[in-house]
Formats: structure tokens, sequence, C-alpha cells
């Protein structure tokens, strides 16, 4: 049996999570009540093979997290919305009509496209600006470049500190503890019911924050290394290395997913340690909403039992199993 890449994210209220071409999204309603949406999937390296190449497919993968997270987010904010007036209920039935129904697909890509364009300019543009600042008393690419990864990193940190303080982010915070708990004591054997989960660690080296935080690091070491004269030029070289810094950082953490090497842990510590921020305690609701995302998209129980038996390819219990078999011949 191969071992489980299986990984989600928080919601409002609830958690999402993706098992190959299947993902659900695990809801609390306001009335406590648990909803759980299940959806296949198709992925884009599915449809393109050429999208399973290595660096190919983290961009596209990044852009499939994208794509399915806010259609997850749109599907559990769903249920705490306030009821709209008629007029607007009015306005998005007549768009709906002229859009034969694809509405919320192209509202979500122009959302998505936003978000990375906001994302660039926030993180890739303004960094270089600012960097760009010190001049007038260093001609130095290498200084201006290491100072413009240091404001890129810095306000990436300032803005995760930020949104950890909003009361409504402390709770999808929780919810991003309970996926990870879920998911820890899922790789570790151990049947998901509330007790074990809890005793579990909230830090995952494959989650999202780890990920982001690797594309800062290694867009620093890339803007270093590989420079052009001219503002513009300059300007076009970060744009035209974002997805390749994308596909090098998710090529990473699918390494790190894997690997239990202590080079890759002490890599992964960082990154790891910035989910202090992005992941809290759950509360054990929560938990249950976690665990119902889970069943939804993946047979547990007798993949448990295979990991307790040492038959899951490429776990620490497999190895063991082989390595005592070695020894007994």
């Amino acid at each position: 049996m191969k071992r489980t890449m299986i990984g989600g994210q928080a919601v409002m209220e609830g958690v999402m999570m993706k098992n190959l071409d299947r993902y659900a999204v695990a809801v609390r309603k306001p009335d406590k009540e648990i909803v759980v949406d299940i959806q296949d999937y198709k992925s884009y390296s599915d449809r393109y093979p050429i999208l399973k190449l290595p660096i190919l497919r983290g961009v596209a993968s990044f852009v499939e997290s994208l794509v399915i997270g806010m259609k997850t987010l749109t599907y559990s904010a769903s249920f705490f919305e306030e009821e709209e007036e008629q007029k607007s209920s009015k306005v998005g039935s007549f768009f709906d009509k002229c859009l034969k129904g694809k509405t919320e697909d192209i509202l979500i890509g122009l959302t998505v496209c936003f978000s990375i364009i906001m994302a660039i300019g926030l993180f890739m543009i303004l960094p270089y600006f600012l960097a760009s600042l010190i001049k007038n008393w260093t001609d130095s690419k290498f200084i201006i470049s290491l100072l413009e990864g240091i404001v890129r990193i810095g306000l990436f940190l300032l803005y995760i500190t930020l949104i950890s303080k909003m009361q409504d982010i402390k709770r999808t915070f929780m919810y991003h503890g309970a996926e990870h708990k879920t998911i820890n004591c899922l790789e570790h054997g151990e049947d998901l019911t509330v007790e074990n989960i809890r005793k579990h660690s909230r830090y995952h080296k494959r989650c999202g924050t780890s990920f982001l935080f690797i594309v800062m690091v290694i867009s620093v070491i890339f803007f270093m290394f590989i420079q052009v004269d001219g503002t513009v030029e300059k300007l076009i070289l970060r744009l035209l290395l974002v997805p390749v810094i994308a596909g090098v950082s998710y090529e990473f953490i699918r390494l790190a997913g894997k690997s239990d090497h202590p080079l890759v842990n002490w890599l992964s510590k960082p990154g790891i340690a910035l989910q202090g921020l992005t992941t809290k305690e759950p509360e054990d609701e929560m938990i249950e909403v976690a665990i119902r995302s889970v069943e939804a998209v993946f047979d547990w129980k007798p993949y448990v039992e295979a990991l307790r038996k040492g038959e899951v390819e490429g776990c620490p219990c497999m190895k063991k199993e082989k390595e005592k078999s070695g020894k007994a011949s």
C-alpha cells in the first residue's frame, strides 16, 4: 500500500481535505450540525500530462490549491452570510443566466487572479522598490538584493502576524490546527478519535505556511544570483521567475513530506516554526469536523491497519520491518 499524501486546509468553521481525485469540505453550521460536501476533481496534471514534470507540477498544484481553496471558502461562508436583499438576488440571477450558470466559477477565477497579482505586488515588487532606496549609499547589487530579501521576508512575517490577531482568523487557525493534528494522527497509525488526535502536534512539514515561507527564502537566493540591469528588466525578471520559484518550493515541500532525513528536517524548521502563528490548538468540536472531512475522502481504517503492520511503502515502520526481515535471513 502506498503512503497517503492526503492534505487540506482550514475554511470558515470547517476543514477541507483532499485525497487523490476527491476533496471534501466539512463545516459546522451555526446550529452545530456538521455538513459535508464531496466533490470529484480532475487535477491539471491529469488533464495535461506535461504538468507532471518537476517544477511544472508545483506551479499547477499551487494554482489548484488556490482554486479549490476559494471554492471551499465560498461554500463554508455561505452558511454564515446574512440574507441578501431581494434586489441583489435578482442581479445575481440575471448575471447567472447571462453567464449560463458560470457566475461563481468566473468570480472565483477573478478572485484567484486578483490574489496572485496582489501577492506579487506586495511580496515581490514592493520589496524591490524599498530596497532600491539604499542605492545612494551602496552600489553593491549583492547587498541590495540581500536587503530586498530581508524586506520581503519581513513583510511576509508582518502580514502573518497581523492577520493572526483577527478574531475570525483565530478560529480559522484553530481549524488549521485540527487539520494538522488529524493528519499527524493518521500518519502515525492511530485511530481517528478526538482523544488520539488531541495529543498530536499541530505542526506539519507539508503545510501551506511552510510552502509560502520557502517561496520567500528561495526568491532571495534567485534574485541574489540572477541579475539584470535596468529597472524594467528587473521587474520583468521577478515576474517571470515567480512560477519557477513556486515550482522549486513545491519540490522541496514534496520532498519534506516524504523524507525524514536530518538535513531536510533542519531546513523545514523555520517554516514549521512559523506555523506557530497560523495554527492554534483546536477545540474538540473542531477535531470532529476534521475527522468527518477525512472520512469523506479516505478510508483510514485499512490504512492504519496496514501502517501498523509495516505494509505501507515509505513509512518508518515499513523500513524497520524490512530491516528485521533482512537480519533474520
